[in-house]
């Protein structure tokens, strides 16, 4: 699952999957922007077969804590 999400993320951002941790915060290291942030989500929901609260959604921080809030959904 992390796998995908990082190649979502990099889909947005011009990152190196490698630069990508767990612990990169979404906003501050890897670079998105809110409305970034909120269009990754909806590939998620695609990816993932989820529905997605964007509101939940938005107080992950971390790529870590987005695979968590996703996992949960599952």
């Amino acid at each position: 699952m992390l796998e995908k999400l990082i190649e979502l993320i990099t889909q947005y951002i011009d990152i190196e999957p490698d630069e990508i941790k767990e612990e990169s915060r979404i906003m501050e290291d890897i670079g998105f922007n809110s409305y970034d942030f909120m269009c990754m989500l909806g590939d998620c929901e695609d990816a993932f077969d989820v529905e997605i609260d964007e509101a939940e959604a938005a107080g992950s921080k971390t790529v870590g804590a987005l695979l968590t809030y996703l996992g949960g959904l599952k």
